[in-house]
C-alpha cells in the first residue's frame, strides 16, 4: 500500500508541475502578445526579436523600383519625407539581402496585427475601369457622372436626393453613361478612364470629392438579403445580380449607400492616388492613414489566385507603398491596386482574404 501511495502521490505532483509550467507557458504567450511586437494604431513600440519575416524576397521588385521614382517625381516633398527609407531600402535591394536583414541596412520589419490580433492583415483588391461614355446624354446614354459642386460647404444632397435630379441643371454632369452599376463601381474604385468613342484619348476621371454622408457597402446588404451567398461575393457577383433587375430595383439598393463620390476630369493623366502619385500595379495599396502614414513601405504577404478568383495555396511577397486611401480601408486593411482594365477588374472583385504584412522602418 505505501509503494502505491507513493507512486500516487508522484504522479499528483507530476500532474501539478506539468500544468504549472503549461499555464506558465501561457502566461508568457499572453504577455506577448499583450505586449505586442506588432504594429497597433501607428505607433512602433517594438520591433520583431525572432520573428522577423522569414520569406522569400519579393517579386516586384522593378515594380517597387519604379514606384518609389515615381513618388520622387510627382511628389518630391513626400519623397524627401521618406528618403532615408527609401534608400535604405535600396540598398537592401542590391546586396540581394533576405527579408530578415532588413537591419543590416538601419530597418527593422514591423509586423502588422492584422484583424484578429495574430497578424491576420485584411487584403482586398481595387483598379481603374475603363467606362464607356457620352459627353451629353443620348438615348442610353443618361445616367450622369457628377463633379464636385464649387464652394461646396457641409453635406450635399444624398445619393438617392441625386438620383432624384438634386444636382440636375447646375452644370454639374461631365459625362453620361448607359449603367448606374457601372458608376457605382467607378465611385468605389475612387476613379477611371473615361472612353468618349470619338476618337479622341481616354481621359482620366480621378476623385473630385464627396457628398458627405455616411458609406454603407452594398455588398453586404446583398448578402444580409439573402441575394448572394457570402462566400460568392464579388464585384461579378454584384454584376450578375443586376443584369436580372430593372433600373428602379437597382436604385433601391444604391440608394442605401448614401455617399457619393464625384469626378475630376484630367487628359493625359495617369492613375493617381490620395499622395497625388501615379501609381504602379502590385507595387502600392490603399491604407487607412492614420494606421499607416502615406508614403508607408510594407512588405506583404499576398495571397495568388487563379482566374476564377480561387486561392489554391500559392502565395508570394510584394514590397508595396502605402500612397492611396479608401472610404471602406479602415484598420488593419490594405487594398491592393491591381491596374488599369477588365482583367484587373475580375482579379480585384475575388479578392477578400487574408495575408501578413511587416512595415519596414528604422
Amino acid at each position: 500500500m505505501k509503494e502505491n501511495h507513493h507512486v500516487y502521490r508522484f504522479y499528483i505532483v507530476t500532474i501539478l508541475v506539468t500544468l504549472l509550467l503549461l499555464t506558465g507557458c501561457q502566461n508568457r504567450a499572453k504577455k506577448n502578445i499583450q505586449q505586442s511586437q506588432q504594429y497597433k494604431d501607428g505607433r512602433l513600440k517594438h520591433s520583431l526579436t525572432v520573428k522577423h519575416p522569414l520569406l522569400e524576397a519579393p517579386v516586384n521588385i522593378s515594380d517597387y523600383i519604379i514606384q518609389v521614382a515615381k513618388i520622387k517625381s510627382a511628389s518630391p516633398a513626400l519623397y524627401r519625407k521618406n528618403e532615408h527609407i527609401y534608400k535604405a531600402i535600396d540598398a537592401w535591394i542590391n546586396r540581394a539581402l533576405g527579408a530578415n536583414e532588413f537591419h543590416k541596412v538601419g530597418l527593422n520589419s514591423y509586423e502588422m496585427a492584422g484583424k484578429d490580433g495574430f497578424g491576420n492583415v485584411h487584403l482586398t483588391g481595387y483598379y481603374t475601369p475603363i467606362i464607356k461614355a457620352r459627353k451629353n446624354p443620348t438615348g442610353e446614354y443618361k445616367y450622369p457622372i457628377y463633379k464636385m459642386p464649387k464652394n461646396a460647404k457641409g453635406q450635399l444632397p444624398t445619393r438617392e436626393q441625386i438620383y432624384n435630379g438634386a444636382l440636375m441643371n447646375k452644370d454639374l454632369e461631365i459625362a453620361y453613361t448607359r449603367s448606374l452599376i457601372d458608376n457605382f463601381f467607378m465611385e468605389i474604385q475612387g476613379s477611371a478612364y473615361v472612353d468618349f468613342e470619338d476618337g479622341s484619348s481616354l481621359v482620366f476621371f480621378s476623385y473630385g470629392g464627396k457628398n458627405g454622408h455616411s458609406y454603407s457597402s452594398i455588398g453586404r446588404l446583398l448578402v444580409e438579403q439573402g441575394d448572394i451567398n457570402k462566400e460568392n461575393m464579388s464585384i461579378q457577383s454584384i454584376r450578375n445580380w443586376a443584369k436580372n433587375k430593372n433600373e428602379r430595383q437597382i436604385k433601391e439598393l444604391l440608394i442605401k449607400n448614401r455617399s457619393f463620390v464625384f469626378f475630376k476630369p484630367q487628359h493625359n493623366a495617369e492613375v493617381r492616388g490620395a499622395a497625388a502619385v501615379p501609381l504602379v500595379a502590385n507595387a502600392s495599396i490603399a491604407a487607412d492613414r492614420s494606421l499607416l502614414p502615406i508614403g508607408s513601405v510594407v512588405l506583404v504577404d499576398v495571397p495568388i489566385l487563379d482566374n476564377d478568383g480561387k486561392y489554391r495555396g500559392k502565395r508570394e511577397n510584394r514590397l508595396m507603398v502605402a500612397l492611396d486611401v479608401g472610404g471602406a480601408v479602415k484598420g488593419q486593411h490594405f487594398d491592393l491596386y491591381l491596374g488599369v482594365g477588365d482583367k484587373p477588374g475580375k482579379l480585384a472583385g475575388y479578392y477578400n482574404h487574408y495575408g501578413r504584412a511587416w512595415v519596414i522602418k528604422p
